[in-house]
């Protein structure tokens, strides 16, 4: 059985500048276009302000919580977009996404991820924001 969302790297294409996939490939079903998802926690408060890190866990978490609640997990994602509004986080970010993406999805490939580099999220405290394309493949 083949998955519903498949990572790929055509041979023409230049190497990946980091943990993603040029292209996604999703098969027939349900398109989930996930708002992009900010360090806030349960209670509705800034999680880890000023801490990039603390920032990052909770941006993940946030998009586990969504996936859950739709009945997915992180498999079903074809595709992110990261928002940051430091370049000097640029590296900090490949460092986390480093330590968790061979947690989130097996294998070593990963969806494809557009990186910006911004002004700023819609709170000065947000240092970084991650939306998300998923599959349903029974939706």
């Amino acid at each position: 059985m083949a998955k519903p969302v498949q990572y790929l790297n055509p041979e023409a294409a230049s190497p990946a500048q980091g943990l993603y996939s040029h292209v996604a490939r999703v098969e027939a079903g349900a398109l989930y276009f996930i708002a992009g998802q900010v360090a806030v926690g349960a209670d509705g408060a800034v999680v880890g302000k000023g801490d990039f890190d603390a920032q990052f866990r909770q941006v993940f978490d946030n998009l586990r919580a969504v996936l859950r609640g739709l009945g997915l997990g992180f498999e079903e994602v074809a595709k992110f977009t990261t928002y940051l509004v430091h370049a000097q986080d640029i590296e900090r970010f490949m460092a986390r996404r480093a330590e968790l993406f061979p947690t989130l999805f097996p294998g070593k490939l990963y969806p494809p991820n557009t990186l910006l580099i911004i002004d700023r999220l819609v709170k000065e405290e947000f240092l970084i924001e991650v939306e998300a394309v998923a599959l349903d493949k029974h939706g």
